[in-house]
C-alpha cells in the first residue's frame, strides 16, 4: 500500500468486548477509542477487526447460550452487529474519529477481483482518515466459506493491506509456556519467531464466547508474517495498552515475521481455502520447500480430497508436513490417474495435456 504512515491491524476478541458474555464493555471501548485517537495523532493508520456480534446478539436476545446452527447464528449476528457498531461509533465520535463498517466473507478474498476491490476500499478509507471496522459477515456466511475466527480474518487483512503490525488484544497477557489459568508458575513468552513450532504446543483453546484460542492467534501471526507483518499479542484491558505498544513498552508476546514479504499475488493465494492434499515424494517436497520450483506429476505419490482444476491444494511431505500450497492445473480425478507419471506421459494417460506441471511455480506458495 502506498504511503509512509504505518498501518496497524488491531483485533479485539469477543471475551473482551462482551465481558465474557455479560454485555458490551463500554468503558473499555472508550479507552480504545482514546488510544486510536492518540495513534492517529502519531501518524498510525488503524484498521479495527472486531469480534463480538454473535456474543452481543446472544445477550440482547436473552439466549442462554451461543447457537450452533448457521441459520440461528446469522440471525443473532444481525442483531448483535447493530449494537456493537453503534457503541463503537459513539465512542469514536467523542474523539472526532470517523469510522466505517466493512463486512467480509471468504468469497470476497477468494475471487481476485473482489480481493482487489476489498483492498482498494480499505486503502481509500485509510487515506480519508477513516478507521475501518472489519468483521466477518456472519449474517450471510455459510459453514463452508467462513474464516472460522476473527484472528484468521485479522491475519488476512494484514496481508491485504501490507500492514506493519498486527496487534491482537485478548483477555490474556500473551502466550505463556503453559496455561496461566491453571498454572501459577506459567512464564510469559516475550518474543518468538511466528514460525516456531514450539508455539503449537503451548497454545490453548478458545473460551465459551469466542471461536479461537491462542492457537488461532499463532495461526493469524503466521498468515500476517507472509506480508512481513509482526504480531503483538497482549491483554486488551490494560490502561493505555495501545500507546504503550506504540512505545514498545507494553507487556505481551511478539511473534516476528522471519521471512521476506511475499508478492501480492501470492498473498492473495494465501487467502484461498484449501480443497485437497497432495502427498509428495521426498525429492519433490524438497524442491518445493527449498527452491520454489514447479511441481511435476512424477513427484506426487497420493491424492486426497475432491477438487477441481484451479483450486488450492496443500502439498505435504511423506511425513505429512505441509511444505507448500498452490493452484492445481488438474482435478483430483485427473491426478489420481497421472500421479507418478513423467510429464511426457500425461497426454498418453489422459488423452490431452493441460500443462506440464501439476502446480506452476508462479501459482505456488511456499510455507
Amino acid at each position: 500500500m502506498s504511503g509512509s504512515e504505518p498501518i496497524w491491524i488491531v483485533k479485539i476478541g469477543s471475551s473482551l468486548i462482551t465481558q465474557h458474555g455479560r454485555g458490551i464493555n463500554g468503558e473499555l471501548i472508550d479507552h480504545w477509542a482514546s488510544g486510536f485517537a492518540r495513534l492517529k495523532a502519531q501518524g498510525v493508520r488503524v484498521i479495527l477487526v472486531s469480534s463480538g456480534a454473535v456474543a452481543q446478539g446472544v445477550i440482547q436476545l436473552g439466549l442462554a447460550k451461543r447457537p450452533t446452527s448457521i441459520a440461528q447464528l446469522q440471525a443473532v449476528a444481525a442483531v448483535g452487529q447493530m449494537g456493537l457498531i453503534h457503541r463503537y461509533q459513539a465512542a469514536f465520535e467523542k474523539h472526532h474519529l470517523q469510522s466505517a463498517q466493512v463486512l467480509l466473507t471468504h468469497d470476497d478474498l477468494r475471487a481476485r477481483d473482489r480481493y482487489l476491490n476489498a483492498r482498494n476500499t480499505l486503502t481509500n478509507l485509510l487515506q480519508l482518515g477513516v478507521i475501518p471496522i472489519v468483521n466477518e459477515n456472519d449474517t450471510v456466511v455459510t459453514d463452508e466459506i467462513r474464516f472460522g475466527d476473527n484472528d484468521t480474518l485479522a491475519g488476512l487483512v494484514a496481508n491485504l493491506v501490507n500492514a506493519d503490525r498486527l496487534m491482537i488484544m485478548t483477555d490474556q497477557d500473551g502466550i505463556f509456556d503453559k496455561d496461566p489459568r491453571s498454572h501459577q508458575d506459567a512464564v510469559l513468552l516475550d518474543e518468538s519467531s511466528a514460525a516456531n513450532p514450539l508455539l503449537d504446543k503451548v497454545a490453548g483453546d478458545g473460551g465459551r464466547w469466542g471461536r479461537g484460542g491462542m492457537v488461532t492467534k499463532v495461526h493469524a501471526a503466521r498468515i500476517a508474517a507472509r506480508s512481513g507483518t509482526d504480531t503483538f499479542i497482549c491483554a486488551g484491558d490494560r490502561t493505555d495498552i495501545l500507546t504503550d505498544a506504540l512505545g514498545m513498552n507494553a507487556r505481551g508476546t511478539w511473534l516476528r515475521a522471519d521471512k521476506p514479504p511475499i508478492e501480492s499475488r501470492k498473498q492473495w493465494l494465501a487467502t484461498l481455502p484449501v480443497r485437497g492434499q497432495l502427498i509428495l515424494d521426498q525429492g519433490a517436497a524438497r524442491v518445493l520447500e527449498d527452491e520454489g520450483r514447479s511441481l511435476l506429476p512424477v513427484g506426487v505419490r497420493a491424492v486426497e480430497g475432491n477438487f477441481a482444476q484451479g483450486e488450492l491444494v496443500a502439498c505435504l511431505s511423506p511425513e505429512g508436513r505441509e511444505v507448500a500450497r498452490g493452484l492445481t492445473n488438474y482435478s483430483s480425478q485427473e491426478l489420481h490417474r497421472i500421479k507418478g507419471c513423467r510429464t511426457q506421459d500425461i497426454e498418453g494417460v489422459l488423452g490431452y495435456l493441460v500443462a506440464d506441471e501439476v502446480i506452476h511455480r508462479d501459482d505456488l506458495l511456499p510455507l
